[in-house]
């Protein structure tokens, strides 16, 4: 089974963390079910169960090796995301902002080596989007449930965690344009156009990655309707494991990630190597 995995640290009944489930059959990833985890137990005992899965999830790994070093803590990605998790969220938004205040305008956050490629937010972000907090809430999930994270740590070989990012994906389709909010009053027909064409160009196979996203009537009119944006970002992001998973099929042990990617960082899956 492959999933794609729209996720948000706080989750509600409004906001909840969404999950695509899908087969890879050749070069179709078939959308089979959509399911939404209002709490973040509810999700953890869904990681819990047994597999096997590959699954692309959207959040951050691992924090950039600057901020790291920058702020004393382990080099090793288990023990540094141990020490993460252990900080409340107050503490880490201080942390955070005291490394920006030293630093120049222009310059304010540390990158990870795959945020160029990818076009991602820096991780140790933690407003607009607060993918810090996606990493500190997440991550210990994974861990938790005893995911394998290639590259990063070993674990269960038959439950595959990535990192994945729709919107690496969604450019590729629709350039720069917006096709979701939160907001209501930002949930426009552009928009509601903006995601009729990125669900065309799936369903298409417009991207490099050469797979298409097949979906019954129902489902298609899920993601189109959802101006949030959640359950197409949760299926780009099953495009995405669908991806990998093809790429381990063909012997490679890393599921498309780069062998030199940065063992404290980690790549988000499908972005180039540089």
């Amino acid at each position: 089974m492959l999933l794609g995995c729209d996720f948000t640290s706080r989750p509600t009944r409004r906001k909840p963390v969404v999950l695509a489930l899908g087969d890879l059959e050749g070069e179709r990833v078939v959308l089979r079910d959509l399911q939404r985890f209002e709490t973040l137990d509810g999700f953890a005992r869904w990681l819990a169960r047994p597999g096997p899965w590959v699954g692309g999830f959207d959040l951050p790994f691992g924090l950039p090796r600057e901020l790291v070093q920058a702020l004393g803590w382990p080099d090793q990605w288990l023990a540094c995301v141990r020490h993460y998790a252990g900080l409340s969220r107050a503490d880490v938004r201080r942390l955070f902002a005291a490394f920006c205040a030293a630093r120049p305008a222009g310059g304010k956050f540390a990158h990870r080596g795959t945020d160029g490629p990818a076009g991602s937010s820096p991780s140790m972000k933690w407003v607009n989007p607060p993918v810090a907090f996606m990493l500190h809430a997440g991550v210990p999930l994974l861990l938790d449930a005893g995911a394998y994270l290639p590259g990063l740590h070993a674990g269960d070989a038959g439950r595959v965690a990535l990192e994945a990012y729709p919107g690496l994906l969604a450019r590729e389709i629709i350039g720069r344009a917006s096709y979701k909010s939160d907001e209501r009053a930002r949930q426009t027909p552009e928009r509601a156009a903006a995601r009729a064409r990125l669900i065309d160009g799936l369903e298409r196979g417009a991207t490099r990655l050469c797979l298409r996203l097949v979906l019954d009537a129902p489902q298609r009119r899920a993601l189109a309707d959802d101006a949030s944006g959640d359950r197409l970002d949760a299926a780009l992001c099953l495009v995405q494991a669908a991806w990998a998973a093809r790429r381990h099929a063909q012997g490679d042990a890393l599921y498309g990630l780069p062998a030199a990617l940065d063992p404290l960082e980690g790549w988000i899956v499908t972005a180039p190597a540089r």
